[in-house]
């Protein structure tokens, strides 16, 4: 037996995100996250680790509702965010904290009345900026917070837009404005920014001079696009230095010497044409140089050595996702680390030395300590869980030649175990590191073999392979899953005879679109889906990028909704009311047209094989420890009942 046998288990287990390291080298802290006492909801504390990986992990913060983003300041204070409920208080927005480096308990540094949502802090200078929101027609914090408490004693909610868009992934925008603020007053940096700040990244020179943040500039129509701005901390003069109609500028990252920026830069997609991502520099007073232009990989995170000399980044690069160093003069590429990991939350350190968070399929986030001779050495943090089966690749072969590669997980033992497809969303995604929503081990512990393919469309594989399936989302992608899946079925721990395919977001719009092609699968999971194409698009969070990716005839031709009288497959909806990714309309509509229209319609008294997993409260993930225990539960019986004959046993809680 092994956690993933048990779903209480399973959820109780601590899980890693998030590094920061002081300017010295001398500290690094992570945040661990596990349920509250009721098991109601995640709550996150942070962590001090020993670089030298001799001592054991130790918990530094106890706020009941928990903290995250922690930053340490040049003089080695620690600094999060954390909501503090306090006496006659208990509902206070999240404020700064600083936990002093000579010992003491922590104490309030910054609050606003719309609460702080980060901080960047200066690795040279007692200075940090902040993130916070202001109502739009706000004259200061103080009458910030009047305007908020007439609000709420009137009980009003309404929003008057000017521009686009008007929510995000599970929210909605305004009427507050994301601001920055010198933590010092606080003082404001972005007078009147308008939507501006909205969901962009910021940093602050080391000798805290000065900002460099993406910054949201309106465009034609409902579109918009991301520039770079460089902000004067001590006067707020904005300057834009890198500008370009048909690029977005992000992730700035500010040279430790303030001689330069590095950030990614992202070309808008068009119908016939995905969008590319290079490493940019630009040296102030210089033009932006792009320089991995010839480099075949995606830069996702950006990050500069200790000295200055390099740029640490990490990209997806054939299922996994390494470190890689590129030299600001030339851009020269090198790969730094060579192994079956995927790496996030890299923090440069002095020396030469690299922390970082890995992980793949075999094993949860974690942090490692990379030394200039390539050395990763494990810290100790949190157990790893054993694992309920074996890992392994399969490659297969599309009708063109091309590989298609996957993961497999096989459970114990001998016996050939029924294969479930899962299709990975983004699509500009991979199958490359740990997923504590979509974890395969829940079903290998169950039985089954968990195949997880990069069909056309995936990032690792070059910018060809992501045109592969570029405004055919139902050609090549499609065509590649059922490649991946004979070649899974090839294996002999595999039972071809008993199979299932499942995703969510595109993995649920590429379900959909198997539900409607092939009656090879037994059962059909189809989480957060796209049905109706011609609907999704304007009513998105993002239309203006879908608009950019799909002409109306391309979405008619690869919507699912136009095959729902050829699936003969029962399959089984799942969708989050709060999800403005992919708006409920979609799970509405693919429910009322699997009853009334499909191959396996309801009967005459309404019955019918398929099932709808609906969620009031849940946005495009579900993320509350109760509903994602509901959501593994009502998966695995669906399977159960249709790929072994299961009597479905289903969660009391659902009534």
């Amino acid at each position: 037996m092994t956690v993933f046998d048990d779903l209480d288990d399973y959820l109780a287990l601590p899980r890693v995100s998030g590094l920061a390291v002081s300017p010295d080298g001398s500290r690094l802290v992570t945040t661990v996250t596990a349920p509250n006492g009721k098991r109601t909801e995640f709550v996150s504390a942070i962590w001090e680790l020993d670089p030298s990986a001799a001592n054991p992990a130790r918990r530094i913060t106890h706020g009941v509702k928990g903290e995250s983003a922690p930053v340490f300041t040049a003089g080695g204070d620690l600094l999060f965010v954390s909501v503090r409920p306090g006496e006659g208080d208990d509902k206070p927005p999240a404020a700064l904290w600083r936990l002093p480096a000579a010992g003491g308990e922590a104490f309030e540094e910054v609050a606003l009345p719309g609460g702080v949502t980060g901080a960047v802090s200066a690795r040279a200078a007692d200075v940090s900026v902040l993130a916070a929101p202001l109502l739009p027609l706000s004259a200061g914090v103080d009458d910030d917070k009047a305007r908020r408490d007439a609000r709420k004693d009137n009980k009003v909610s309404a929003i008057l837009h000017t521009g686009y868009p008007v929510r995000y992934w599970d929210h909605d925008l305004g009427p507050e404005q994301p601001h920055l603020f010198d933590a010092d007053g606080p003082r404001d940096l972005t007078v009147d920014p308008g939507a501006a700040l909205r969901e962009t990244t910021f940093d602050l020179s080391a000798d805290g001079d000065f900002v460099v943040t993406s910054w949201r500039v309106p465009g034609p129509g409902a579109a918009v696009r991301l520039v770079l701005v460089r902000i004067d901390r001590a006067t707020g003069d904005r300057t834009t230095i890198a500008d370009d109609p048909g690029v977005d500028f992000e992730h700035p990252a500010i040279a430790p010497d303030c001689s330069a920026v590095a950030f990614t830069r992202e070309t808008h997609s068009t119908p016939t044409c995905p969008p590319r991502i290079t490493l940019c520099c630009m040296r102030f007073g210089g033009d932006p140089v792009e320089l991995t232009a010839e480099w075949d990989r995606w830069p996702s995170s950006v990050a500069w050595s200790a000295d200055s000399s390099m740029l640490i980044v990490t990209a997806d690069d054939g299922g996994r996702g390494p470190i890689f160093s590129v030299d600001p003069a030339t851009g020269a590429v090198t790969r730094l680390t060579d192994d079956d990991f995927t790496y996030t939350d890299v923090r440069p350190a002095p020396g030469g030395v690299i922390y970082a968070l890995r992980s793949s399929y075999a094993v949860p986030p974690h942090p490692v300590r990379i030394d200039p001779d390539g050395t990763v050495t494990t810290l100790p943090c949190v157990d790893t869980p054993e694992l309920p089966g074996t890992l392994t690749e399969v490659i297969a072969t599309a009708a063109d030649g091309t590989p298609i590669r996957s993961w497999l997980t096989l459970p114990a033992g001998d016996e050939p175990a029924p294969l479930v497809l899962w299709i990975h969303g983004g699509p500009l995604g991979s199958w490359n590191s740990w997923h504590w929503r979509w974890n395969p081990w829940l079903l290998t512990a169950q039985g089954y073999a968990v195949l997880m393919p990069d069909p056309g469309l995936s990032t690792g594989y070059g910018q060809d392979f992501i045109s592969r399936g570029w405004g055919a989302w139902g050609a090549d992608p499609y065509t590649d899953l059922m490649a991946a899946t004979d070649a899974a079925c090839q294996h002999p721990r595999v039972d071809a005879s008993r199979t299932a395919a499942m995703g969510g977001s595109f993995g649920g719009y590429m379900a959909n679109w198997i539900a409607g092609h092939t009656d090879r699968f037994d059962a059909i999971v189809t989480h957060a889906s796209l049905w109706a194409l011609d609907q999704f698009g304007p009513t998105t969070d993002g239309a203006y990028w879908w608009a950019r990716e799909m002409t109306a005839e391309m979405a008619q031709r690869n919507s699912p909704h136009r095959f729902v009288a050829e699936i003969t497959t029962p399959m089984l909806v799942i969708h989050g009311d709060k999800d403005y990714r992919v708006p409920i309309g979609e799970a509405l509509r693919l429910w009322y047209e699997l009853l009334a229209d499909s191959g396996l319609p309801a009967d005459q008294n309404g019955d019918s094989p398929h099932r709808f997993l609906y969620y009031p409260t849940e946005n495009h993930w579900v993320l509350a420890p109760q509903h994602a225990k509901i959501w593994y539960q009502v998966v695995t019986a669906f399977l159960g009942q249709h790929l072994r004959g299961e009597a479905a046993q289903l969660p009391e809680l659902l009534g």
